[in-house]
């Protein structure tokens, strides 16, 4: 099966899978679920492709072991992510941009956390960039460990899981084989929507609080009182 490479070569799902196997996919789940330097990997198209791959017999491995393995790599790198925020601490938020680091994905993680709380951990796991960075936000925030321990399982399992079965569940359907480039890049259209709204929400918010400012800054001086010194 040959798919279209969703950006350089090295991100294309179907060529990670047929150069590193089922080590390479466990590597880059557990790495995008809490490394910093993992935002950048296919996770969702990567989980869908090997899915399918299975199911079609491509990958040689039992459905069941993969989804297990890719669970417990997912929540073993949350729990990595968790562990490297509570010995930074706010540290990480003074760290400087470079080439792999971006003081923003930092911040759209930490707001992502306060608006949605210990939940934030299961619904970050659907969210790229968003869910690399959320695990070290909550250790930051030094989140109580037993709560982030269950929802790092939930998140974990139904993520890791749920998208590998939903591409093997696709993958017995023949429109899904002849479209399986169409199929990749819309999943990661939609895996990205979540950061488009949202920076289109902060835009939106931000251009409303300058107006709000201009608009205070040219109102007329309140009139002195008729008591007032003439």
């Amino acid at each position: 099966m040959n798919t279209l490479a969703l950006g350089p070569a090295w991100l294309d799902p179907d060529y990670l899978l047929e150069q590193f196997g089922l080590i390479g996919l466990l590597v880059i789940v557990f790495a995008e679920s809490g490394l910093l330097i993992g935002f950048f990997l296919p996770g969702d198209s990567l989980l869908f492709t090997t899915g399918l791959l299975v199911t079609t017999g491509v990958l040689d491995t039992p459905l069941w072991l993969v989804c297990t393995l890719v669970c417990v790599a997912a929540i073993v790198g949350d729990q990595v992510g968790y562990l490297f925020g509570r010995k930074v601490g706010p540290a990480l938020f003074k760290r400087p941009d470079s080439r792999l680091f971006k003081q923003e994905n930092v911040e759209k993680a930490h707001d992502f956390f306060e608006k949605y709380g210990p939940k934030s951990l299961v619904l970050a796991r659907f969210v790229p960039i968003v869910r690399t960075f959320t695990p070290i936000i909550a250790g930051v925030s030094r989140m109580n460990y037993r709560s982030f321990i269950t929802f790092n399982i939930v998140g974990g399992v139904l993520w890791g899981a749920g998208v590998t079965l939903l591409g093997a569940s696709l993958g017995k359907i023949d429109f899904v084989h002849k479209n399986i480039e169409a199929i990749l890049i819309l999943i990661v259209l939609i895996s990205v929507l979540p950061i488009v709204i949202e920076y289109l929400r902060a835009r939106s918010k931000g251009k409303k609080a300058a107006a709000a400012e201009a608009a205070d800054g040219t109102s007329p001086a309140p009139q002195r009182g008729r008591h007032a010194k003439r």
